[in-house]
């Protein structure tokens, strides 16, 4: 049986240096885009599995191939975040994370399914690498 994958939307340099955390601790993940550009970014940066997403039909976007456990969406748009849960809450029933730079979204994150809203001034979550049923 295949086991979860932890998926992370890391459209910022905080998301990016803890998927390269994620990477060096061996964790198997998958990065979600939501545009080719970005997806091509992930690319050059060696990074082998991206789920790339429609935001702006968020309902139409089928369910992966493989089995989704814990979500990190770090926040570069308060809309985009928004629209990667409403997304990623129907894959997964595990925690979904949302780092945030802002106090002021965390009951939009909360009513949206995010179990968690991590307020962050440098997006440094590198803590939950190590926190239990984090993988």
């Amino acid at each position: 049986m295949q086991s979860d994958s932890l998926l992370i939307a890391a459209p910022t340099k905080a998301g990016e240096a803890f998927m390269a955390q994620v990477k060096l601790a061996g964790m198997p993940f998958i990065a979600l885009t939501n545009n080719k550009p970005n997806k091509r970014r992930l690319e050059a940066q060696g990074v082998e599995h991206i789920i790339q997403v429609d935001t702006l039909e968020p309902w139409a976007t089928n369910m992966p191939d493989c089995p989704i456990g814990n979500v990190i969406l770090f926040e570069e748009s308060l809309p985009l975040s928004c629209r990667y849960l409403q997304i990623c809450r129907r894959w997964t029933s595990k925690p979904i994370y949302v780092v945030t730079q802002s106090v002021n979204p965390r009951l939009i994150y909360k009513g949206l399914g995010a179990d968690y809203v991590i307020y962050s001034k440098n997006g440094d979550v590198r803590f939950l690498l190590g926190s239990p049923g984090f993988h």
